[in-house]
């Protein structure tokens, strides 16, 4: 099995509405509307990724070798993901969840619609 990189997470990203590869603090990003939904790390091994604080804390406790967060990054609804743990298999709901804490509430509307077979 190849090792994640951030195409590999771009590729899975980008195949939610309006997601975009974008830049932030110098660093290849992915953004919906302008608002960021994870980015690489200046080291390019981790990933910055967007989380609920509460599933952040599960992700941690459920694998603390993928998913962890620095002091840095304790009070702010991101956890830190290490590109060479985590599992290709977790790419598409974790792109998922962090796309929907920043898309706006009628993209997510629409995205749920299409999913149920909903008017295109």
């Amino acid at each position: 099995m190849s090792r994640v990189t951030f195409q590999t997470v771009a590729a899975v990203a980008c195949k939610l509405p309006e997601v975009e590869i974008s830049k932030s603090y110098g660093t290849p990003s992915l953004k919906v509307r302008g608002k960021m939904m994870a980015r690489l790390l200046e080291d390019s091994e981790v990933l910055v990724l967007r989380a609920e604080l509460l599933d952040r804390q599960i992700l941690m406790q459920a694998d603390p070798d993928t998913f962890y967060i620095t002091d840095h990054y304790q009070n702010y609804p991101l956890v830190l993901v290490r590109l060479d743990k985590v599992s290709r298999a977790a790419l598409p709901d974790l792109m998922e969840r962090a796309w929907r804490l920043v898309a706006p509430k009628t993209l997510v509307q629409k995205f749920e619609s299409d999913a149920r077979g909903g008017t295109r």
